[in-house]
């Protein structure tokens, strides 16, 4: 299937501010862009671009005082299938992991494990090692936590997510992937489009997602604590130990956020 990506960013700038963009498609998905998600911005300015110490794409600049807006837009070919399923998928010791794979097993800024580490093995002790133990994790995360856009908060870490029950998708995954860590088994936080293709109507308006990968097999899979279900046109655009690694925008100034529009949509 084709998808249409992208996304418009629009802000209000008091002052000349230092911006670093993490809006393009993960380099590892490049392939399967038909047309590249070139980033934008009006008025233009100049632009430059990096791999953070994750891998992800970054561009960097310096906006102007007043009016400026960010934009991309894609066209994304996507095999149509759902997210892979491996039950079998087996979890290693930790003296077996490969040494890339070992700081995904740390505590970070919101995946606070050192609070949730006893929590974790009372709940999940006696499940099967592996895939059913995190499917397992996703489930209690996904019933034990309601989703609501009106508790977005930009500082909440896993354990407040799991006192207040409450969070948008980003909680979710920081929730599941602290939980995982604390099991042994390496998290790490993603963040991307999420297409409503399949799924019942009304979609909800278009909105960035954040889901988990975790190492099982010798692999990395997908995990999604916030919907639960294996999804199509996953299409990733950054990774890290969690949300401070993968900051879609960072400002370094004050700035206000005038409209937020983000659209993966099927086409012919």
């Amino acid at each position: 299937m084709r998808v249409s990506i992208g996304c418009r960013l629009r802000y209000a700038l008091s002052q000349p501010t230092p911006l670093i963009a993490m809006l393009n498609v993960h380099y590892s998905r490049f392939g399967d862009l038909e047309r590249a998600d070139y980033l934008v911005t009006s008025p233009s300015v100049p632009l430059e671009s990096y791999r953070d110490g994750f891998g992800n794409w970054c561009t960097r600049m310096v906006a102007p005082a007043g009016d400026f807006t960010l934009s991309s837009d894609g066209v994304f070919r996507d095999g149509g299938l759902p997210d892979p399923v491996a039950p079998g998928a087996v979890q290693h010791a930790v003296q077996e992991l490969p040494f890339e794979t070992l700081v995904y097993l740390l505590g970070s800024r919101y995946c606070d494990t050192d609070l949730l580490s006893d929590e974790a093995w009372r709940l999940f002790e006696n499940t099967k090692p592996g895939w059913a133990r995190v499917q397992t994790i996703c489930d209690f995360v996904h019933e034990a936590v309601a989703f609501d856009y009106m508790q977005a908060n930009a500082t909440r870490t896993a354990s407040q997510t799991l006192a207040g029950r409450a969070g948008v998708c980003r909680d979710f995954a920081h929730l599941a992937i602290a939980f995982c860590r604390c099991m042994n088994i390496p998290s790490r936080y993603c963040t991307g489009y999420l297409s409503d293709i399949g799924e019942p109507e009304p979609y909800p308006p278009g909105d960035f997602a954040a889901w988990m990968e975790v190492f099982l097999d010798g692999r990395w899979w997908v995990f999604d604590p916030r919907n639960n279900t294996r999804r199509t046109a996953r299409i990733l655009i950054a990774r890290g130990r969690d949300a401070a690694d993968v900051p879609l925008t960072q400002t370094f100034g004050p700035n206000t956020l005038l409209e937020f529009r983000v659209w993966p949509d099927q086409v012919t």
